[in-house]
């Protein structure tokens, strides 16, 4: 999922690039050239920011796991 979604924004960011460099009436290689680094600079962010969040993702869904197997393994009180 992280991998999809960082490739998704590249090619949003890729052609809006593309876009404004016509717009701009920037030359093709120009328009080209900026929009593939873009692309691939806003892939890198995506996937760094994706795995960081994939990896806080588990943690909390670990911590909860344990949480909830000590209130499971706790001994509930009888009603008297």
């Amino acid at each position: 999922m992280t991998r999809r979604l960082a490739v998704s924004i590249a090619l949003v960011v890729f052609a809006l690039c593309l876009a404004l460099g016509v717009a701009a009436e920037n030359s093709f290689v120009e328009t080209l050239s900026r929009a593939l680094k873009a692309m691939f600079a806003t892939l890198l962010v995506g996937l760094l920011i994706g795995a960081m969040a994939q990896k806080m993702l588990e943690e909390n869904i670990r911590q909860l796991a344990k949480k909830s197997q000590i209130q499971e393994a706790k001994p509930q009180p009888k009603d008297r």
